[in-house]
């Protein structure tokens, strides 16, 4: 039982497809998960180390021996969830302003911790004190706002940031703080307005882009803004995404975003979701949060990075079903 959810015990033949799941997909992730380990699952991670050599009947076995599953239930309302989806943009940014590159990403601001919330995004754009109090905080410089509103809600993402001498790297803006304002979905707003009927990103760009002149308006009726720290980004660490809430990088197609009060970070937890954009019956670890993530049966999954994971994260909205597997 956890703080937003009801666990059900139930028996492993439960699980839709956990016979046919190729788990040494998710074994990197769950490895990650043993850097920072909940306290119920560190006497396992010995194990779960030796066993990322292991054939996946060897893991499926061990599965089911140290391990008890649980059907993950809200206290009221339906059993089924809701998934979506969120990935790392892949963008071009310059350090300094230039004629097309104008829209500044900022690391956190000194007063941040002193102002509760801190100024909103419209304020960000418009108030004196708040431009203030940016002004030495930019990372580098977008040239689409919409991009930078889409790094702020996926809350990390790869540049290639240029300098001023002309030389290009790829580094990682990872989230390093918010202005603690609350999210709202600039589809939701559009749809409202009855400017659209597919709030998808793909669907917000084709509105953004026959209404240049109302973008402002949208971007400010989501008040919630990200802040950034930028990160080198070697090899070993571009085989992996961010570092989610847990502290450990997500890997793609195996890590979740969830709720820590219905299902706590570490959690090896099996996911059901059929519906137009994926079928997925599949191990997955519970790494990571949002602040749009609320609820027993609520899930963010994470694809990746790049133009095919952001075209995936940006339509997926399909029913869910969650069981958390928990030490016997």
């Amino acid at each position: 039982m956890q703080g937003r959810s009801r666990w059900v015990p139930v028996a492993w033949s439960d699980l839709p497809g956990f016979a046919d799941d190729a788990l040494h997909e998710a074994w990197n992730a769950w490895v990650r998960s043993c850097e920072r380990p909940p306290v119920a699952f560190a006497p396992l991670c010995p194990q779960v180390r030796r066993l990322m050599l292991g054939s996946a009947q060897e893991q499926r076995d061990w599965m089911q021996q140290r391990l008890q599953p649980y059907r993950v239930e809200p206290f009221e309302g339906p059993p089924e969830g809701l998934l979506t989806g969120y990935y790392e943009p892949v963008l071009d940014a310059s350090r300094r302003p230039t004629a097309s590159h104008t829209v500044p990403l900022y690391r956190p601001p000194a007063t941040l911790a002193s102002r509760r919330p801190w100024y909103s995004r419209q304020e960000m754009d418009v108030l004196p004190e708040a431009l203030a109090a940016l002004r030495g905080r930019e990372i580098g410089y977008l040239a689409d706002p919409v991009d930078a509103l889409l790094l702020q809600i996926q809350g990390s993402g790869r540049v290639r940031m240029t300098e001023p001498d002309g030389t290009q790297r790829l580094v990682r803006l990872a989230f390093a703080g918010s202005n603690e304002h609350p999210y709202r979905s600039v589809g939701g707003w559009l749809l409202q307005q009855g400017a659209l009927r597919d709030a998808s990103w793909p669907g917000i760009r084709a509105w953004v882009a026959q209404n240049p002149n109302r973008v402002q308006e949208m971007l400010w009726s989501n008040p919630r803004t990200v802040f950034f720290r930028e990160e080198p980004l070697p090899a070993p660490d571009a085989a992996f995404g961010p570092r989610g809430a847990q502290g450990v990088a997500l890997t793609p197609g195996r890590s979740i975003a969830v709720d820590k009060e219905s299902i706590p970070y570490g959690t090896p937890v099996w996911l059901a979701s059929s519906g137009p954009q994926a079928q997925l019956r599949r191990l997955v670890l519970a790494q990571d949060t949002g602040s749009a993530i609320v609820g027993a049966v609520r899930a963010d999954f994470f694809t990746g990075w790049g133009p095919e994971a952001g075209e995936l994260a940006g339509r997926l909205k399909q029913p869910l079903r969650l069981w958390a597997l928990w030490p016997r």
